[in-house]
């Protein structure tokens, strides 16, 4: 450290501020240490550093499942926060609804610093009290002790219904989340809260999947009164657009939830909210790493953008 400190001309406290992801670092100050560091192949020693901070440099990551495409983004999202302030991720994903208690205690065996709870695994964990000392923040939760982080679910639907209903769409169907995710109730919230009154009809539920949304597109796309579809979540809208299409109901306009990555290559191309899933990785780790140094748990909330294209 003393080299590294000598090569880039400033303190060893300045390259110990750097080495251990202080913010109180100028950015040209902060590139040429980092550029120092790589020269002389300078390499922070994990166990001693834990050893002097008390803290493992390493997260937890909770997943219901990696099948769905929320999930996985908010990983890759969560995993790449992480490596940019230098910490190692743990992840355990829950094989059975009942082994939340055994994923906080396994993590804590293992000496994570924190963990986040994501998207589905929230509902699970809770009434469930973590071990002592284990720092949580839950991604998608209603709150709770802990600091939360969320999409303005609720928000991108009622714009997404919205826009329908100003395009002159008067039976606009809801194929919603499965029942238990906080996601899912947000979205359908938001859904029912552009209607002047009730909707003309209760939602039909799908599991996240396209073959769900497909089965509900069957049933929509037997009904002559329904001008409109907004699915929950872009996989489920796949389905709807297929059934449709198998019917020949070109007249529906469908919209979807998360902007998947091969949204605007559906046929046709899907209107759709987008989630801002880097956003939300970042505030996630974020937080967790506040409430790491003392600070009261927070609840924040990312926005959310329409996409519009031709399905709606």
């Amino acid at each position: 450290m003393a080299d590294v400190a000598a090569a880039a001309g400033v303190s060893g406290q300045t390259v110990s501020r750097v080495v251990n992801g202080s913010p109180r670092v100028d950015p040209e100050t902060r590139a040429r240490i980092e550029a120092a560091m790589a020269d002389l192949g300078y390499r922070p020693h994990r166990a001693a550093r834990a050893l002097r901070t008390g803290r493992s440099g390493t997260i937890g990551v909770i997943v219901a499942t990696l099948a769905t495409v929320g999930n996985s983004r908010m990983l890759e999202a969560v995993a790449s926060a992480a490596a940019r302030r230098d910490l190692a991720v743990t992840l355990i994903s829950l094989a059975e609804r009942t082994g939340i208690a055994d994923a906080f205690d396994r993590l804590h065996d293992l000496g994570v610093d924190g963990a986040i709870v994501l998207n589905e695994a929230t509902a699970i964990a809770e009434g469930v009290a973590p071990p002592a000392g284990l720092a949580l923040v839950a991604v998608d939760s209603p709150g709770g002790a802990f600091a939360t982080v969320q999409s303005d679910h609720a928000g991108g639907a009622e714009t997404a219904t919205r826009r329908l209903t100003d395009a002159g769409r008067r039976a606009i169907a809801h194929v919603a989340g499965p029942a238990g995710s906080f996601a899912a109730a947000e979205r359908e919230r938001g859904w029912r809260a552009a209607h002047d009154g009730p909707p003309l009809r209760e939602p039909l539920r799908g599991d996240w999947g396209a073959a769900s949304g497909h089965a509900a597109g069957v049933v929509l796309a037997a009904d002559p009164g329904v001008d409109a579809v907004f699915a929950a979540n872009d996989q489920m809208a796949l389905g709807v657009l297929r059934a449709l299409a198998e019917a020949g109901r070109e007249d529906v306009a469908v919209i979807g939830f998360d902007d998947v990555a091969d949204a605007a290559d559906y046929r046709p191309p899907l209107t759709t909210v987008r989630q801002d899933f880097d956003a939300l990785g970042e505030a996630a780790v974020a937080a967790l790493a506040a409430t790491l140094d003392g600070e009261p748990a927070t609840r924040t909330f990312v926005p959310t953008t329409l996409i519009a294209r031709a399905s709606g």
